[in-house]
């Protein structure tokens, strides 16, 4: 008896090569399952930093973000594979720019030529003392501390500073928060500024490209150079270009994707 499938996407996001940037899966859904459990453990089966789960609604869409772990209440890079998929798939219509409801309130994506725009909520910083294990986790002696809704964040003085971090991800994963960001001005001309995410507590100890961590990072470096515009580059493994904007309070992030992967989920 043949079994029910859906299918699933891996899309590698703020990248235009494949096997760059940061790869989410996408799974479109007709409905949510009545048992969240079913959500997470397809994450926790991908294994990525993020899975993405998008259901029509009316014009819109719902959008859930799973890490292997959690659900988490904002991500970059999961939202512009999504947006990337539907684009793909033509589940849009009509429409250019697209509507997601989402734990982080309605978002926003549109296609601009090879890039997607996506209008996400400012997430301003504010200077903290250092938590217990974060700077020995570390091992630097950043220039700036501070901690946003989610994450904190640590500057340091130097690009090869940053390059050269190597953090202890057990003691890291003591520290009360979804993630540490650790940011530098950037060597190379082609970027304003370059930056490291780290999240071992949600189940991620390196994301290599962070969306939602640049809705930090962009109020930071505006504070720094009084600027509203910004590329960015984050320094992972992988790597990958972020575009900002800043308007008021609100960021325009931009960046290119790619899918790298199809597949179908058996379903009972």
């Amino acid at each position: 008896m043949p079994r029910n499938t859906l299918d699933y996407f891996i899309v590698d996001a703020f990248t235009s090569r494949p096997f760059t940037g940061n790869p989410a899966a996408v799974v479109p859904l007709h409905c949510w399952p009545t048992d969240d459990r079913w959500l997470q453990n397809v994450a926790m089966e991908m294994n990525l930093s993020e899975t993405a789960f998008i259901v029509p609604n009316g014009h819109a869409f719902d959008l859930r973000w799973f890490t292997p772990r959690v659900e988490v209440d904002l991500c970059g890079h999961a939202t512009l594979a999504s947006a990337f998929t539907i684009y793909q798939l033509g589940l849009n219509g009509q429409n250019t720019e697209l509507e997601f409801s989402t734990r982080s309130g309605i978002l926003h994506a549109t296609r601009n030529d090879d890039q997607i725009q996506m209008d996400f909520p400012i997430k301003p910083r504010k200077p903290v003392a250092a938590p217990e294990h974060l700077l020995e986790a570390l091992a630097i002696t950043p220039t700036y501390i501070g901690k946003s809704e989610y994450d904190y964040l640590l500057e340091v003085e130097t690009e090869d500073e940053l390059r050269s971090l190597e953090p202890d991800f057990t003691q890291l994963a003591q520290v009360d928060c979804r993630g540490i960001i650790v940011t530098s001005k950037s060597d190379d001309p082609a970027y304003d500024f370059m930056s490291r995410f780290f999240g071992p507590a949600v189940g991620v100890d390196e994301d290599p490209v962070t969306g939602s961590a640049h809705c930090c990072l962009a109020n930071h470096w505006q504070e720094r150079t009084g600027k509203d515009k910004f590329t960015a580059y984050q320094a992972s493994q992988r790597g990958g270009i972020v575009h900002l904007q800043i308007h008021e309070d609100r960021v325009m992030l931009s960046g290119q994707a790619i899918t790298v992967a199809r597949g179908e989920l058996l379903i009972d």
